[in-house]
C-alpha cells in the first residue's frame, strides 16, 4: 500500500500539474470552449495506461515457473531505467514546464485544428502514465492486491486535489520541495527494485552467480512474514542478499542519490518551483 501510494502520488502530481496548466491557461485566456479537447486527451491516454497495466497482468498470470520469475525481474529493471530517466527529466524541464506548455497550446488554437490539443494532452498524459503503471506493476510482486490498489487510489485522489488546487491559483503550495522529497523517495524505492529483480533473475536461473550472502536474518525476519513483505517490496529487502543485490543496490541508491541532490544545489531555479507553476497557471 505504501508503495503504490506513493508513487501514484508523485506521478499523479505531475499528471496533475499538467492537466491543470493547460486547463487554466485556456480558462484564462477566454478559450475554455476548448477544454473537452483536452479532456479527450487525458481520457485516450488513461485508456492506453489501463490497457498496457492490463496487459501485463494477463502476461504474468499467463507464466509460471523461472519463466516468470525472469519476466518479473526484466520488468522490474526496465522499469528503473525509465524511472530513473523521467526523474531526471523532469527535473530539468521543471523550471519551464509552465512556458512550454502554454506556448504548445498558444501553437495547438492558432492552427484551428481542436485535434492538436487531444494530441497535446494525451502525450503529455500518456508519458507520465505508462510510466506509472510500468512503476506500479514492478512493484505489485510482493504485495496484497487489495491494498496495493487501495494505495494507489488514494495515491492518485491526492494528486487530483493538488492539481485542482493549483488549477484554483494556490501559490503557496511547495511544490519544488515536494519534488525534491519525492524524488529522493522514489530513487529509494527504485533501488529496492533493482535488489528485487536480481532475487528474481537468480531464481530464474538467468543469473548464477551472484556471489556469497554475506549475511541470513531469516530467523529475525523472515520475508514471510506481513512485515517482511513490506520491507521487500518498499525497500527491496531480503533475508539472506547475494553480494550482488547488496552492491547493485548501493551503488544505485548512492550513486543516483548524490547525482540528483547535487543537481538540485548546483541548478536551483532562480524562481520558487510553486510560484512558476501557479503564474503558468494564471498567465
Amino acid at each position: 500500500m505504501v508503495f503504490s501510494f506513493l508513487v501514484s502520488l508523485r506521478e499523479g502530481v505531475e499528471i496533475a500539474l499538467i492537466v491543470a496548466i493547460v486547463l487554466g491557461y485556456l480558462v484564462r485566456t477566454g478559450r475554455g470552449r476548448y477544454a473537452r479537447q483536452v479532456w479527450a486527451g487525458v481520457g485516450i491516454a488513461a485508456v492506453l495506461c489501463i490497457a498496457l497495466g492490463a496487459v501485463l497482468e494477463f502476461t504474468a498470470a499467463s507464466l509460471s515457473g523461472q519463466v516468470l520469475e525472469a519476466f518479473e525481474g526484466f520488468t522490474m529493471l526496465f522499469a528503473v531505467a525509465v524511472l530513473t530517466w523521467m526523474i531526471f527529466w523532469m527535473k530539468r524541464q521543471a523550471a519551464g514546464i509552465g512556458r512550454q506548455l502554454r506556448d504548445q497550446v498558444d501553437a495547438a488554437v492558432r492552427v484551428g485544428s481542436p485535434s492538436a490539443l487531444v494530441v497535446l494532452a494525451f502525450s503529455a498524459v500518456a508519458r507520465e502514465g505508462l510510466e506509472t503503471v510500468l512503476f506500479l506493476f514492478a512493484g505489485a510482486r510482493n504485495a496484497s492486491a487489495s491494498e496495493y490498489l487501495l494505495g494507489g487510489v488514494l495515491g492518485f485522489a491526492a494528486a487530483a486535489a493538488i492539481g485542482y488546487l493549483v488549477y484554483r491559483g494556490s501559490a503557496w503550495l511547495p511544490l519544488r520541495q515536494f519534488f525534491l522529497v519525492s524524488g529522493v523517495v522514489l530513487i529509494v524505492l527504485a533501488a529496492g527494485l533493482i535488489s528485487n529483480a536480481l532475487r528474481e533473475l537468480g531464481e530464474a536461473q538467468l543469473i548464477l552467480n551472484q556471489g556469497p550472502r554475506p549475511w541470513d536474518t531469516d530467523a529475525f525476519l523472515s520475508m514471510n512474514t506481513d512485515f517482511g513483505r513490506f520491507l521487500a517490496t518498499v525497500f527491496g529487502y531480503d533475508s539472506a542478499p547475494t553480494l550482488m543485490q547488496i552492491v547493485a543496490y548501493w551503488s544505485y541508491l548512492l550513486g543516483t542519490l548524490s547525482f540528483f541532490l547535487l543537481g538540485t544545489v548546483l541548478f536551483r531555479p532562480r524562481r520558487p518551483a510553486a510560484t512558476t507553476v501557479a503564474q503558468g497557471v494564471g498567465a
